[in-house]
């Protein structure tokens, strides 16, 4: 079966009229329709990661966002091979393989957490997996900038874009629905600590019946339940005591310090001790789920778009080699995209795998804590939409403008959040304006998505290769957003149990991007209006 076309005109209006058209939609249709499960398969250990410690596994808070964060390291690596390889092996080849693989995290993954004692560097493995389908977007998206005409580029590269990020909210959408459906295997047993009554049972027993409890369940799990407080208080609590036993540690935490860490430990740590200081409590709540599902349900879409890709893509003539590709980064326009598209890319992606983590452990704490997987599909859903329809908004008023809008908005957004305490909030009824604020952010960051992606082709319009090379190389930095987002954003609650510092220096980044944007490619008289 034939590849490679035998001539690719799109700007020849009756080449695109009686071939272009017809070929580049459907090319067009079905990378799309593999990107989508591409951002779902790469946001998936995002969302498993929230119900890990629910089911026995015995994750520590900086460990879950570890494999939250993996992903995005892979992406970004993938993406930048993924930028040199599109002209070497043609669409049919990079998609249909790309797609096939992705069933190597699907099916390990669903196997993984069906075993409560798979080790944590199997997880990592399988979390770098994930970065498959981060990481062919730098094919996907160079591609089809090549196979539309110069007007249709940015509407094009909007719909490809935006709908595929929709995979990101599919990911986080659909899980909690086929929870309950059992596509293979046994169901496991999730266990949910009530805080609030866990406290209060915590609160009503004896400092003797705590220290015993405490002293019987082993060094190892000891040690699990004191780094689930404060750094600050653990370290205030060891120079009072003047000790590193750990038994004489927990004996000296004030009473409402052990409850927490007994509400807020691993739920089956936390069912051990509750069942022993009060048997039969409130406290504790099962449910079976079959997480497996969470996986395997990608599995037959995977494997019949694969098909599809190979029996119906093609791919356009033209080769070039890794050498000759890398004069891109010769020029400053290269890096001046990639500083700006990490704002809006990075951002969206970042938040999009932080987001679950963020609402768990910044109000998790409260009673009637929100589910995560509740409210962490809104965020990338608003965005891919807002990418798709300032897709058509920027191909009418250039993407420049919009851009600049959505550092404005992100910078503001940032400003609120620490201004405002909701990155270290101190009651329940904070959340609704932390979710809100996010909610916001992603919206321009969708807008951002369409503007960038509709700038890059016209700011190297002299250059269709070196445009998608740069489409291609500025994805690839961008897809680092879930690590950096991730495990700044978890360092940064594990020591002090606020995310301050990281969005404070999102705020530093957003105004270096936004005066570039708008220095060089918005204001009257810059040098390539975009």
């Amino acid at each position: 079966m034939k590849t490679w076309l035998n001539q690719w005109e799109p700007e020849d209006e009756k080449f695109w009229e009686q071939t272009g058209s017809k070929i580049a939609w459907k090319t067009l249709i079905i990378t799309t329709l593999s990107l989508i499960l591409s951002f779902a398969s790469w946001f998936m250990m995002s969302v498993i990661v929230v119900k890990l410690p629910g089911l026995g596994f015995s994750f520590n808070k900086d460990q879950l966002f570890w494999l939250a964060a993996i992903p995005g390291i892979a992406a970004g690596v993938l993406r930048i091979i993924h930028t040199f390889i599109l002209p070497i092996f043609g669409t049919r080849h990079v998609v249909a393989f790309a797609t096939f693989i992705k069933l190597i995290p699907v099916v390990g993954i669903g196997l993984a957490v069906m075993n409560v004692n798979t080790p944590f560097w199997v997880f990592m493995i399988l979390a770098f997996t994930t970065g498959f389908g981060g990481g062919d977007f730098s094919s996907y998206m160079p591609s089809t900038n090549m196979f539309f005409p110069k007007r249709l580029k940015g509407t094009a590269l909007g719909i490809q874009a935006g709908i595929g990020n929709f995979g990101v909210s599919l990911a986080q959408f659909v899980t909690p629905m086929v929870l309950s459906i059992g596509l293979y295997g046994v169901p496991s047993l999730f266990t949910n600590i009530d805080t609030r009554e866990a406290k209060e049972i915590v609160q009503n027993t004896t400092l003797e019946q705590q220290t015993s409890l405490f002293q019987k369940i082993g060094s190892k799990k000891q040690e699990a339940l004191l780094n689930g407080i404060k750094p600050k208080v653990l370290d205030s609590v060891k120079a009072i005591t003047n000790s590193i036993d750990n038994t004489v540690i927990f004996k000296a935490l004030p009473l409402k310090v052990r409850a927490k860490a007994i509400a807020n430990a691993n739920p089956k740590l936390a069912e051990e001790i509750l069942n022993k200081l009060q048997p039969n409590n409130k406290a504790i709540t099962h449910k079976e789920i079959y997480i497996q599902s969470a996986a395997f349900w990608y599995i037959p879409l995977l494997i019949l778009l694969s098909i599809i890709s190979w029996l119906y893509l093609r791919s356009i003539p033209m080769k070039a080699s890794i050498k000759e590709q890398m004069d891109i980064f010769n020029n400053k326009h290269t890096w001046f995209c990639t500083i700006t598209y990490v704002m809006t890319f990075g951002t969206f992606a970042g938040l999009s795998a932080a987001f679950p983590l963020m609402i768990k452990f910044l109000y998790g704490d409260f009673p009637n804590a929100p589910d995560p997987l509740t409210y962490a599909f809104y965020g990338p859903l608003i965005g891919s939409a807002t990418r798709v329809l300032f897709g058509f908004v920027a191909d009418k008023v250039g993407g420049a403008i919009l851009t600049t809008l959505t550092g404005i908005g992100i910078l503001l957004g940032c400003i609120v959040l620490v201004a405002q305490g909701l990155l270290a909030p101190t009651n329940i009824e904070q959340f609704p304006t932390f979710v809100g604020i996010i909610l916001i952010m992603f919206f321009f960051t969708g807008m951002g998505n369409a503007g960038t992606f509709r700038q890059y082709p016209i700011i190297f319009s002299d250059n269709q290769r070196q445009a998608a090379g740069v489409i291609g190389w500025t994805a690839a930095i961008a897809a680092f957003g879930p690590f950096i987002f991730s495990k700044l954003i978890g360092n940064n609650i594990t020591s002090n149990g606020t995310a301050n510092e990281f969005f404070i220096g999102v705020i530093v980044f957003t105004t270096l991007a936004t005066i570039i944007n708008w220095y060089y490619y918005n204001k009257k008289g810059c040098e390539r209006p975009s």
